[in-house]
């Protein structure tokens, strides 16, 4: 009679030996693109920068006397004329200054009067005469500041322009000069930008560039030449960027304030070969962008480039790429050094921008 226990064993093990082997895992499914298919960006590559129309000078008008704001009479946006009054303060205060000061003053002259009755009689000294010619210029001379400082409690602009912020309201109490109202003046225009701290050595004053305009209509018909005229030495605490002003050349004086525009530079690093990729295909590696570069083998390895710039269109390479490479195209997230993928489709890729 066989041993039970060794068939039992024997039971197992050919079960075991029966069992198929977990099935490998499929590679990776990835979109791919062939780089740079369709020509370069060469010589037409440019740098965009949205920005707005602002007036080149900006005036802060404010009150030259300190006191309570009693009236504005104007809004933002409010287009003015030269010696329009646009607030005024209680002038309670001013008026009664500028009532003493008349007294005084008043006084002062009926006192010069007899004392010149009296010098023509030879009664007082020329000393005396003196002492109340000078007393009444003084008295005149306030009487006159008086006036002024009555004056200054009515704000009014000192050019045309249009209101661009109002900063103070009614029943506000202002100290002399604080600012009211921030006015743009009519004339030259300009268009404010900033440049990422990544970019701003690329650009030097006097840089030409070509406005264009997002309305598209009226004034804003057509692309303007402009030059950079203003960088600002020190980046933005906040944005972490420069602010600079480009001019205009044959712009309508008129051309409405904050009006949104598009400036175009001509790309920094002429005759070097641009190529266009997907957002999507950059990976990010701390500060360093870089692609997912398919091999023969169909393993991907990471592909350091420099990006000029990020726009809707895709990134611009300008190193790492020379064209004809084969590249993830999407999920660049999702993929590790020396994994093997398969191919979905591939795309060709336009370089130009």
């Amino acid at each position: 009679m066989k041993n039970p226990a060794a068939l039992a064993v024997l039971a197992l093990f050919l079960v075991a030996c029966s069992e198929a082997p977990p099935p490998a895992v499929a590679p990776r499914l990835v979109r791919t693109l062939i780089v740079g298919a369709g020509g370069t960006a060469s010589e037409g590559a440019q740098r965009s920068y949205s920005g707005e129309v602002r007036a080149r000078i900006e005036t802060t008008l404010g009150f030259r006397i300190a006191g309570k704001i009693v009236e504005r009479r104007v809004d933002a946006g409010t287009r003015v004329k030269a010696g329009q009054v646009l607030a005024r303060i209680d002038a309670a205060d001013a008026t009664l200054q500028l009532t003493q000061a008349e007294a005084q003053r008043a006084l002062a002259a009926a006192d010069l009067a007899r004392y010149r009755d009296l010098k023509a009689k030879n009664y007082i000294s020329a000393s005396a005469l003196d002492a109340r010619e000078t007393a009444f210029k003084a008295a005149d001379a306030q009487a006159q500041l008086s006036k002024n400082q009555a004056a200054y409690t009515s704000l009014v602009a000192d050019r045309a322009g249009v209101i661009g912020q109002v900063l103070a309201e009614p029943g506000q109490v202002v100290s002399a000069g604080q600012a009211v109202f921030r006015l743009a003046p009519d004339g030259e225009r300009e268009i404010a930008i900033a440049f990422p701290e990544g970019e701003v050595s690329a650009f030097k004053l006097g840089q030409a560039a070509e406005v264009s305009f997002w309305a598209g209509s009226g004034a804003a018909a057509k692309p303007l030449a402009g030059r950079l005229r203003e960088m600002s030495p020190v980046a933005d605490p906040v944005t972490r960027t420069y602010a600079a002003r480009v001019s205009l050349k044959d712009a309508d004086p008129l051309l409405p304030l904050g009006m949104t525009a598009t400036v175009r530079f001509p790309s920094a690093t002429p005759g070097a070969t641009l190529l266009l990729v997907p957002l999507a295909a950059i990976f990010q590696q701390g500060n360093q962008p870089a692609v997912w570069r398919v091999g023969a083998d169909s393993t991907v390895k990471l592909q350091a480039v420099s990006v000029a710039e990020f726009t809707d269109r895709g990134a611009v390479v300008v190193a790492g790429l020379t064209g004809g490479e084969q590249i993830v195209a999407a999920g660049a997230n999702l993929l590790t050094a020396g994994e093997k993928v398969r191919i979905a489709t591939s795309t060709k890729a336009a370089a130009g921008k």
